[in-house]
């Protein structure tokens, strides 16, 4: 617990059997956290085998693999279902340390923020950390467009370190989301729409042989999928199109799809 607030971290986990136990015991180690869930997403080593023997955890599959957005919404309706009050996401393969647990639960759990982010652009950390160059041009270069599109000031859309406050996760339609990567960049998107600020706290990364990584086939998916979220945020913002994933009606459409389960 964290001033009243309880913390649960997310686990989108897909093959990581042989970083979850270290990830693990870094997450506990921070001392705030109240529980852990873990999805796995059909993976095909002991993930969950390993995941089923760490206390404080919560395990749950996919039976066939959905994706990596699947794999969030999962993650996120569950948090919500065990009554998190914050909800931080940490990759099970050690790409990012959580060390920083405590100073993105400090950021929410004090009303200063209701979103925050884990940048490895911010502090240089990217390529000292082994980022591959082309990824991080690409990187600079899309949010560069992003920020032009949504207004915002980020130092990047496309870590995986992220925390929520409840009240987020109620209020957008994340289920409307991508089942894939994009689904990254869809959610803090929808977290602008809705008026928020977003914070960042400098992260230190690892890139290694175990850690995942996108191939630059999906990579490129994804960069036409960001700049397609970043300009449907603009024109959807300038009156000329609607979009469930930027609704303008009175009752959030997150909300109408958690509680009768369907699409309006």
């Amino acid at each position: 617990m964290y001033n009243d607030k309880l913390v649960i971290v997310i686990m989108p986990a897909y093959n990581a059997a042989k970083t979850l136990k270290k990830t693990y015991d870094e997450v506990i180690a921070q001392g705030v956290v109240d529980k852990i869930i873990i999805v796995d997403d059909a993976s095909s080593d002991e993930t969950v085998t390993i995941a089923r023997g760490l206390p404080k955890t919560e395990v749950y599959t996919h039976p066939k693999n959905q994706g990596y957005g699947a794999n969030q919404k999962t993650c996120y309706k569950l948090a919500l279902d065990h009554k998190a009050d914050i909800i931080i996401m940490v990759h099970p393969d050690y790409q990012y340390t959580p060390k920083l647990i405590p100073a993105m639960t400090s950021l929410i759990g004090n009303g200063l923020y209701s979103c925050v982010l884990g940048s490895r652009i911010l502090g240089g950390y990217a390529l000292k950390g082994g980022m591959p160059i082309w990824k991080y041009i690409a990187n600079r270069f899309l949010t560069l467009v992003e920020n032009m599109l949504t207004g915002a000031k980020l130092s990047e859309y496309h870590t995986g370190y992220r925390a929520f406050t409840k009240e987020i996760l109620e209020k957008i339609p994340f289920d409307l989301n991508s089942n894939d990567f994009v689904f990254d960049n869809q959610i803090l998107t929808q977290v602008l729409w809705e008026g928020y600020t977003i914070a960042e706290v400098s992260c230190p990364t690892k890139y290694f042989p175990e850690a995942s990584s996108v191939n630059f086939t999906r990579s490129l998916k994804y960069g036409f999928g960001c700049l397609g979220t970043g300009l449907l945020y603009r024109l959807a913002k300038m009156n000329i199109v609607r979009s469930k994933l930027f609704p303008r009606n009175e009752v959030p459409m997150g909300y109408y799809l958690r509680r009768y389960g369907k699409r309006a």
